[in-house]
């Protein structure tokens, strides 16, 4: 893990609380649509801060 300060720490799991839910509402909007080309690009939203959560989490490792 890299050297944090409390304030980056604290930081840095705010945004990856904030991408968590992001994927969530954007997987939940994913599954209430019936428009193919809008749930597709919902879940493209959610795979892209999937990304973003992922990254975030490896500066904890």
């Amino acid at each position: 893990m890299a050297n944090l300060t409390s304030k980056e720490l604290s930081a840095l799991e705010d945004q990856i609380g904030l991408e968590e839910t992001l994927i969530k509402k954007y997987e939940a909007m994913a599954y209430l649509c019936n428009d193919t080309k809008i749930q597709q690009d919902l879940n493209n939203f959610a795979n892209k801060h999937r990304t973003h959560y992922n990254s975030l989490v490896s500066f904890l490792q």
